[in-house]
């Protein structure tokens, strides 16, 4: 098979996974995978669907610099869009069937401070006589970053809200398809049901405030899962948060629930885990810290 007829291929199977109502963000992270190795193949003369180009494809990225896990996203890409070329009947077996994929560094995320969250909220501060359209994003932005620092959604579920899973009277929040495909309901307090409300009220004068989309662009637009990294990542900076990521907000979230005091369990279904490993995973940067203040509260040592 040759690249371009791979690239073909490609095009029809992300009709495939529109059909199985993949989430944006999983179309785009399979979409990327596979066009990356295609340009590969095609500027190295390589064979798009030989295990040598597919391996070599990997250690160019990891040689880069790119890290272990962005190369094995585009590896898990690849090998999906081989295996379902194989259930179309479009090759008669999958070359990469077996293939182990990169060896994952162990990373730890640190949650972000009191301080840099504070920062974080200031930044989205209407400036004064800001006109509608400037005050409409401020306000939308801040509404996003404390409606995931409190309920610790993704991103792509954030961006996929819609107006009507948004209940302000009972701070109920409707995440409709999360990872997996599985729903869950999450609640709000008082301070991201007011954020909220600030935006609603400006977004009434939208132009598209018709679309059933809960965020809207500022510039007469709609809004994406890129732009919400683009629109938080400008916040950080200006906050002078260094490394920031819009998925630091979940890993935030989670570390604050435990601090405060909230189960485990509870945590698990807030967050759409069904894996207590995921919630380690998540929390385990300030583990020692929170396990310190609870022997303090504990107080084992009073005999």
């Amino acid at each position: 098979m040759t690249v371009e007829d791979a690239k073909a291929l490609a095009r029809s199977w992300q009709l495939a996974l529109r059909a199985e109502r993949k989430s944006e963000q999983t179309l785009k992270q399979y979409g990327d995978g596979v066009r990356f190795h295609l340009a590969w193949c095609a500027d190295h003369d390589a064979a798009p669907l030989a295990r040598s180009s597919l391996n070599l494809f990997v250690n160019s990225l990891l040689d880069k610099g790119q890290a272990p896990a962005t190369a094995r996203s585009r590896q898990l890409a690849v090998k999906r869009f081989t295996a379902w070329l194989v259930e179309e009947g479009e090759i008669d077996s999958d070359p990469f069937l077996g293939m182990k994929p990169p060896k994952l560094d162990e990373t730890v995320v640190e949650p972000l401070t009191d301080d840099e969250l504070r920062a974080l909220i200031k930044a989205c501060a209407v400036p004064r006589g800001a006109d509608p359209k400037v005050a409409l994003r401020h306000r939308r932005d801040e509404a996003m970053i404390r409606l995931m620092l409190e309920t610790g959604m993704r991103a792509g579920e954030v961006v996929a809200l819609e107006l009507d899973d948004v209940n302000l009277s009972t701070g109920a929040i409707v995440v409709r398809r999360g990872k997996g495909g599985k729903g869950r309901i999450v609640s709000i307090g008082p301070e991201a049901t007011l954020a909220l409300d600030r935006y609603l009220r400006l977004r009434r004068g939208h132009r598209l405030t018709d679309r059933p989309a809960l965020w809207l662009g500022d510039r007469g637009k709609g809004f994406t899962y890129d732009a919400l990294h683009k629109s938080l990542g400008e916040r950080a900076t200006a906050a002078g948060i260094e490394g920031f990521h819009p998925h630091k907000l979940r890993h935030t979230a989670a570390h604050r629930w435990l601090a405060a005091g909230g189960s485990e369990s509870g945590l698990m279904a807030v967050a759409g885990w069904t894996r207590p490993d995921m919630l380690m995973r998540y929390t385990k940067a300030q583990a020692s810290a929170r396990a310190a203040e609870e022997a303090r509260k504990l107080n084992l040592g009073e005999l």
